[in-house]
């Protein structure tokens, strides 16, 4: 007999003499909810990522946005952006992003357990490189978009539509675990979480 076939031989005893009830596994987690206040426990996480976070009302959210853009000059807003900003710049080719300053977005929900926000590149927000190439990102996240968990975000999106899951400003650590932001995306990410 070869080893192969003693291997064999021995998984195939150990598999006739086994117990054959299956044990369920806990799935909980798929219907998990967080408790309490959705929308703070969401504020808490985005604060956790290093991203800066307002709260405000619809009626405020102009004012807010200007604040979050800060120095920015450049500002790039996608086509469908429910609020005017001015002196903003429509979509611009790939090449001409790198010229931008900020950029300000919707969000298509946000995650409350994990401080995620997540763009499916509909209606003010534009395509995929808009979010990741200046330096600034603003998202705007209408407090009723966000979901307790990431299960309720899944069943929430279109499978069809391109995703973009964004949880803090972009960073990674060398080595040494030394912190660098922006090396994949904007450097800083402000989240405006609108609530009426």
């Amino acid at each position: 007999m070869t080893a192969r076939e003693e291997i064999l031989a021995a998984v195939r005893g150990a598999l006739r003499d086994a117990d054959r009830t299956e044990a369920e596994v806990p799935r909980g987690y798929r219907a998990a909810v967080a408790d309490g206040d959705v929308a703070g426990l969401f504020a808490e996480r985005v604060v956790d990522y290093r991203a800066t976070l307002t709260r405000c009302a619809a009626a405020e959210l102009p004012d807010a946005i200007r604040s979050a853009l800060g120095p920015a000059r450049k500002v790039l807003v996608p086509e469908g952006f429910p609020v005017e900003i001015d002196g903003s710049s429509p979509d611009g080719t790939t090449a001409e992003l790198a010229g931008f300053d900020a950029v300000v977005t919707t969000a298509a929900l946000g995650i409350a357990t994990t401080g995620t926000i997540v763009l499916d590149h509909g209606p003010g927000q534009g395509r995929r490189a808009l979010s990741l190439v200046p330096d600034v990102h603003v998202c705007v996240v209408p407090a009723d978009r966000i979901v307790p968990g990431v299960p309720q975000a899944v069943a929430g999106l279109d499978p069809a539509r391109p995703q973009t899951w964004i949880s803090g400003p972009s960073a990674t650590s060398d080595i040494e675990l030394t912190r660098v932001e922006g090396v994949h995306g904007p450097r800083n990410l402000h989240v405006i979480v609108v609530t009426e």
